[in-house]
This record gives C-alpha cells, structure tokens and sequence, in this order.
C-alpha cells in the first residue's frame, strides 16, 4: 500500500515540471502542442496531490462535505486521460481541422463525464469518510455505485485508446527517440489499464458478496505510480533523448580529442585561443571549442605533412578492414604524429613556408566538427610512435579495435 506521502513524489516532480514549462507556455500559448504538455502536466500533478489521503481529509474537513475528494480526484484522472489523448493527437501531427475538431470531441466528452460524476455525487449518499477504499466501501450504494463505474469505465477507455493509438504508430516506425517513447507509453497506459482492471475487479467482488479489496487499496494504487512514471518517461523521450544523445556524442569526442589537443599545444610555436568557458557551459560548446583548437593546431602543422603518404595510407587502412571514414582518421593520425616528430626537429619536411590555410589534401578543415576530430583523436592515441610512408604500414589499428 502506498503511504500518504508517496503521493506527493510524482505530484512534485510534475509541478517542477510544469514551473519550468512556465515561461514556454507564457511564450507559446498559441501552440497546440504546448497547452497540451502544460495541461498534461497540471493535471497529472493535481490528480496526485489531491489523492495523497492527508490532502483527501483536509479537502473533505474544509468544505464540509465528506468524501468530496472522491469525485474531484476522479475528475482530474479523467482530465489527465483526455490531456494524454489530446497531447498524441497533436503530437502525431495531421490536417490542423481535423486535429481540432477531434480534440474538441474528446474535451467535450471528458466535460460530460465530469459533469455526470458531480451529478451522481450529489444524488448519492456517502456520509461516511473514507480516504483510501471509497470505491468497494460505497460498491453497493445507489448512485455511488454509477459514479464510481463512470470513472473506472471513462479511465480505463482512454488507457485502452492511447495504448492502441500508439502501439499503431509504434509500428510505422522503424526506430528513433520518437518509437522509444511510443512504447514506453504503450507500457505506461498498460498499467493504467492494470489499475482499472483491478479495481474494476475490487467492484465486481464486493457486489458479488466477496471481499477483494486488497486489489483496490494495495495493488492498484503502485500500478498508477508505476504507469505515472513511465507515461512521463515515454512523453519526454522524444525531447530530451536527441539531447541527451547529442551531449554523449559531444562527450566522447571531447574525451577522444584531448590526447592529440595536448600533443599539438605541447609546444613552444603552437598557437591556441586560451578562453576559458564556464565551469557550466554545456559539453558541446566545450566540444566545439577544443575542436577548433585541434583544427587550428593540425593547420599550423602543414608544412610538416607528408602528404604524398595520405592516399597510400588510407589504403593500407582500407585493406586492414577500416571504413572510409576510419581510413582518413587513421592516415591523417598517422600523418599527424610524424608532423609532430618533424616540428619539434626543427626540419620541415617540404621546407616550405607555413600555407595560408590547410594541406591541400587535408580532409579535416578548421569547420570540421567535433565527431570527426574525436575520431581522429581515437586513432592518434592508438597509433603510438609512427614514421611516415612504408612503416606506418604496421602502425594502422585493427578494425576490430577502432570502435
């Protein structure tokens, strides 16, 4: 059973949410996509809130009526249902009409089971206070007993909707962030769907005389948890997975760069921008910055290639297993490597002066990005000490090792 407290983790972690959605919604408000997250967030972070059972007895206690809470907790876990159905129509994307017209239909049906839950309330009879088992305690109570079917029915339905709608367009895709999510939220309206059955099944027992109430107030309650946690998952995924992909990739390739970044500053001509970023700047930006360093360090070393080696090392990389792209990073690691023993012997091997811009074979310009330069810097760290021409024959990595 979930304690009092455990219902306010994800109800928190959703208004955190929704404050730093706050000022996007303030400058988006025009954009159907955007409402539709803000409203899945508000009332996902409601419907949590106002079924912790401290906040059921003080809703209950400050209006006077007992077991108030139960209808307004099962209206903002409809509006929750019908905010997830409008945020994947939206999301999916299609002719804007018919997008607004379908999202009204289910608006307009959700406001009409709001309506019948607080018309069924008042008919009702339900004196007794109950903060956590107000489902089987009022199972047999006239109009009671109709409310707490509209709910579970209305609930379930739209778990049933969503689960379908992207399990479909799970299947039209191949792969990517956007197909992740789809399954995820496939998996987190599965338990939705876990939770209605089992209360359902809480129901059907009490009106058959038996006594399953333990599925109703212990089991079901973690099952919603579990699906809350997933369905924000699955609803994020499609945001913040690229993010989070493009920071690893940044990442790796600033990893990979710094042994050849500190080979080429390691000496007394070598002429690197010494700004200094923030200790928060984002990993991409120091990407990119050491990138441009490593670019304008392999640039001042072009009087010391040997350039008529490159093409005969990019084969020798090729015969080895490398792909074309593995190939140019190891001939140019290669060549780098000797430039480097060259420079710091005073001896340029051309004895001509510095170009005004890279080798003319150079396939790493100074707008080279950083996956490619952290390429690169992977197969100069593996390469160790390399002459140029014929030797560097047995200086290529395996493939096998430049993953």
């Amino acid at each position: 059973m979930m304690r009092g407290s455990d219902y306010f983790i994800p109800a928190t972690a959703m208004a955190l949410a929704l404050a730093a959605k706050l000022p996007t919604l303030l400058r988006g408000w025009r954009s159907p996509m955007v409402r539709s997250v803000c409203a899945l967030i508000a009332t996902g972070a409601s419907s949590w809130f106002f079924a912790a059972p401290p906040v059921v007895e003080r809703v209950n206690r400050w209006t006077g009526v007992p077991n108030v809470s139960a209808p307004l907790v099962y209206s903002l876990v409809v509006s929750f249902s019908c905010a997830s159905l409008v945020l994947i129509l939206h999301w999916r994307g299609g002719p804007p009409r018919a997008q607004r017209r379908q999202a009204l239909g289910w608006i307009a049906g959700t406001a009409a089971v709001i309506t019948a839950l607080a018309v069924l309330f008042a008919l009702g009879d339900a004196p007794v206070e109950r903060r956590q088992d107000f489902d089987t305690h009022y199972a047999r109570t006239p109009f009671i007993r109709e409310l707490i079917v509209v709910y579970l029915a209305a609930h379930t339905g739209a778990a049933l909707v969503v689960t379908r709608t992207c399990l479909r367009w799970a299947r039209e895709l191949d792969r990517g962030w956007v197909r992740n999510g789809l399954l995820t939220l496939v998996t987190a309206f599965s338990f939705n769907l876990a939770f209605g059955v089992l209360k359902g099944a809480a129901l059907a027992a009490r009106w058959l005389g038996a006594d399953l109430d333990v599925l109703s107030t212990t089991a079901a309650p973690p099952a919603a948890g579990i699906g809350a946690g997933l369905g924000a998952c699955g609803f994020l995924m499609p945001l913040a997975g690229p993010r989070l992909e493009e920071a690893w990739r940044a990442w790796r390739a600033h990893r990979r760069m710094y042994p050849l970044w500190r080979a080429l500053q390691d000496h007394p001509d070598a002429r690197f921008t010494t700004m200094r970023l923030p200790l928060w700047s984002p990993i991409a930006m120091r990407a990119t910055q050491r990138a441009t360093q490593v670019a304008d360090g392999i640039h001042d070393l072009a009087p010391y290639m040997d350039e008529e080696s490159r093409a005969l090392l990019e084969r020798q990389a090729e015969a080895a297993g490398h792909s074309a792209a593995q190939a140019r990073a190891a001939a140019e690691a290669a060549l780098v490597r000797s430039a480097l023993r060259a420079r710091a012997a005073r001896r340029p091997e051309d004895g001509a002066p510095a170009p005004a811009g890279p080798g003319p074979g150079s396939p790493y310009p100074a707008a080279a990005g950083y996956e490619e330069l952290g390429l690169l810097g992977m197969h100069f760290a593996r390469l160790g000490t390399v002459r140029p021409r014929r030797p560097l024959r047995a200086r290529i990595p395996e493939s096998g090792r430049a993953g």
